[in-house]
């Protein structure tokens, strides 16, 4: 709980200070086996849509995540808690892996960039 007020407060802080909230670290991707299964919004998980998991954002946030090491981009919507993996911002739909090219690898070094605020 201590590890979530703080990234809550140093997401507070990004924004005061940039008006923006940005994050630089690590995506990774959900495995097939969670296909179907419901999300912590309540949503069905779809391998196909560009959706995505974060730790803190409110759900329905849409953020631009960037693959740091191609410089591609997408839009996808939070709709998930996660990941439960420490160096890790992010997690991605495979859909949104594919679209940033980094399914052989497994996780890449992201720039996640907030376009709107959920609920």
């Amino acid at each position: 709980m201590k590890s979530l007020k703080y990234t809550i407060v140093l997401l507070l802080l990004n924004v005061l200070t940039y008006g923006q909230i940005t994050e630089i670290g690590l995506a990774s991707f959900y495995a097939d086996k969670f296909d179907g299964r419901v999300t912590a919004s309540g949503e069905i998980f779809n391998q196909n849509k560009l959706t995505a998991a974060h730790r803190t954002l409110p759900f329905g946030s849409k953020v631009k995540v960037t693959n740091l090491n191609n410089k591609k981009s997408i839009v996808v919507t939070v709709n998930d808690r996660g990941p439960f993996v420490k160096d890790r911002v992010i997690d991605l739909s495979k859909e949104g892996a594919k679209k940033l090219d980094f399914i052989s690898e497994g996780v890449t070094q992201v720039k996640v960039e907030v376009i709107s605020l959920g609920q």
